[in-house]
């Protein structure tokens, strides 16, 4: 009952969408469409855009209006202009050393986002890889064990046959059937497992709650390793988005102290105004009368006391830099401890691999010979199917070993940063 109800909910999972995609089609897919890596491509034209905030102050705008007032004394001025029909202004800055380094900083902060896009590249990359990985192996695990109840049922007929006729116990009968029960309830949890995989692996490319995503049956190369593990530690460290990250970070802080250093420096602003006069605001008065009025000049603000907290947030800001210094010693650290335990994991799921190669090897061999033995009628057919499902047992432990060398090579391109290169 309970195999049954997997079929069905096999059937009911397949009315949602479900794309059957090689390996390099779900890595294509996922560096568009991946939550993460649109995230940081949204911040990265969030970075953009405060590029042109700070350059602002140095773009010149142009504002137009009217001051048209009515007096009845001398024209006095209105928000520091006097009555006119119609005034324009412009101002922009010419020298601004605190602006120019905010300018740097923004600058900086575009590049850095552009190292957060390619660390969540790298990071959707891995994911969707190891998820394709599991939807594989799902898939490869739940037919394994198919077979493997086929087999096992078909000796519990023949055991059964055996039973009827008086050459076995009855509890040959049971024990056969209990091996069909453990057999039913296994690829009952790899049904639901390859659901979730495919599920995940789907979510993980940024589709549908309810889609799905299949691995398709492909002959894959081996994934290259780097020549040796200390020239992947060194393309580790120099690849490194967490560290060019950090780099980052620091130029952005020495910008910052520049910034609050150059408090003290001028600025220097240009200005231009045009206004438009009402005739009737000066026909009292004994001077000649111009319509309008143009003026074009610049204007210096000279700091004289800007107090002490420039000072205190530069000093805020060099104790930033210093301890992204030692940030950055640990993060080198960090790699190159986790690239030295990624290699001794690969050469552990590699001889993990050969071990279970064998024993699969070793398991052909016994089918064989109990094939040659049942064709001379000297070993019954039960015997054989049962031999067969342990080969499909062995099969299934040697391809969980397959993937999981090869997941330890996707672990050392991800911590070198080259598993995208890698993988296209």
């Amino acid at each position: 009952m309970k195999f049954l109800a997997v079929l069905i909910l096999l059937a009911m999972s397949a009315a949602a969408e479900v794309k059957t995609l090689t390996l390099r089609q779900a890595l294509d897919l996922a560096l568009t469409q991946n939550p993460d890596v649109m995230i940081a491509r949204l911040d990265q034209q969030k970075a953009r855009d405060q590029i042109l905030i700070a350059r602002d102050p140095f773009l010149p705008k142009v504002i137009g209006g009217s001051g048209l007032a009515w007096s009845s004394g001398y024209p006095i001025a209105i928000d520091g202009n006097p009555p006119s029909i119609f005034e324009a202004r412009t101002q922009m800055s010419l020298f601004d050393r605190p602006q120019s380094f905010q300018i740097g900083q923004a600058k900086e902060g575009l590049r850095g986002a552009g190292i957060d896009v390619t660390k969540r590249q790298e990071e959707a990359a891995y994911r969707v890889a190891s998820l394709f990985l599991d939807a594989e192996q799902a898939a490869h695990s739940l037919a394994s064990a198919q077979k493997q109840i086929e087999n096992l049922g078909r000796v519990k007929e023949l055991i059964d046959a055996r039973v009827e006729e008086g050459r076995e116990l009855p509890l040959a009968s049971k024990k056969a059937n209990l091996s069909v029960l453990i057999a039913r309830n296994s690829a009952e949890r790899l049904a639901v497992n390859l659901i979730n995989a495919e599920t995940m692996l789907a979510q993980a490319l940024g589709l549908g709650a309810d889609d799905r995503v299949r691995a398709a049956q492909e002959e894959r190369t081996a994934i290259a390793l780097p020549i040796s593990e200390d020239a992947s530690i060194e393309e580790a460290l120099e690849h490194s988005p967490d560290l060019r990250r950090l780099e980052s970070n620091m130029q952005v802080k020495t910008l910052e102290i520049k910034g609050f250093h150059a408090a003290r420096l001028p600025k220097v602003n240009v200005i231009a105004q045009e206004n438009i006069f009402a005739k009737y605001n000066y026909v009292n008065y004994n001077f000649s009368f111009r319509r309008s009025n143009t003026e074009l000049g610049v204007s210096i603000e000279m700091p004289l006391l800007v107090g002490r907290s420039s000072q205190a947030f530069a000093a805020q800001a060099e104790a930033e830099v210093a301890k992204l210094r030692i940030e950055v010693g640990r993060t080198r650290s960090r790699i190159t401890a986790d690239l030295r335990r990624a290699y001794q994991e690969v050469k552990s799921a590699e001889s993990a691999r050969e071990l279970t190669r064998a024993d699969l090897e070793v398991t052909r061999e016994e089918l064989n010979v109990d094939l040659a033995q049942y064709g001379e009628g000297k070993l019954p057919l039960a015997r054989v199917e049962a031999m067969r499902a342990i080969e499909n047992e062995k099969f299934l432990v040697y391809y969980v070993s397959q993937q999981g060398a090869e997941r330890a090579r996707l672990n050392v391109l991800r911590l070198t940063g080259t598993l995208l290169a890698a993988l296209k």
